[in-house]
């Protein structure tokens, strides 16, 4: 799932499904259901952040293609978008995620002994295969519409300088403070102020970096 990946370290206010992606790659191959299970976790994660980011409420009872298709309804695609048709085809592949784990999931509904040890034999590899590359490309298009979206409303509106702590003081460790007579403020008070763009592209810079060490790290 390199391309899913990639993305979440592009954007990282999804940095937290990174624990799904691992999980899939991990028993892909050993133990299927546990990979089944948690790519439906992941659809539901992203659409349900979506949704609330966008303030949908949904129902508690909602299935895994029912959240899909309410995060296409908050990101604004209705029934006549070519987009939300589209949507909605996936949104099946969702539904067959969670009619698959009943099948195989150790957890889901009684099994017999024979039922729990043939459970990931049920699915070949290529169908396997074409799960995951479809669970993938599903993730990839609602979280490259959603960040779209928040880039485009982020656009209309200010940040805050309070917002930003970490920066803040990481800036002003570098740079200090500018003393004026009676007067002093910090460099990063400065940056915000004088230079409300270059204060918002350093920074992204600076956790852009933060990011890529973590990642670094994680896959050394």
């Amino acid at each position: 799932m390199d391309k899913l990946k990639e993305l979440i370290y592009q954007h990282s206010r999804w940095q937290t499904l990174e624990e799904y992606i691992r999980r899939i790659e991990t028993y892909k191959n050993s133990e299927f259901s546990i990979c089944v299970e948690n790519s439906k976790s992941l659809l539901e994660s992203i659409g349900k952040e979506i949704c609330k980011i966008k303030g949908i409420e949904l129902k508690g009872s909602s299935s895994v293609s029912g959240v899909i298709k309410n995060a296409f309804k908050a990101l604004g695609y209705s029934s006549s978008d070519n987009i939300r048709q589209i949507s909605t085809s996936l949104a099946s592949i969702g539904q067959c995620i969670g009619e698959i784990r009943n099948v195989i999931g150790t957890t889901a509904h009684g099994k017999t002994l024979q039922e729990i040890e043939k459970r990931n034999d049920v699915i070949d590899d290529i169908t396997k295969e074409f799960l995951i590359e479809s669970v993938e490309l599903v993730s990839c298009l609602l979280i490259n519409l959603a960040e779209k979206e928040f880039a485009n409303n982020l656009s209309e509106s200010e940040i805050s300088y309070d917002d930003f702590e970490d920066f803040n003081q990481y800036w002003d460790d570098m740079y200090g403070e500018f003393k004026m007579g009676d007067y002093s403020y910090d460099a990063s008070d400065i940056l915000f102020n004088m230079d409300y763009d270059a204060y918002k592209l350093e920074k992204d810079n600076y956790f852009n970096e933060i990011k890529e060490a973590e990642y670094n790290e994680e896959n050394e």
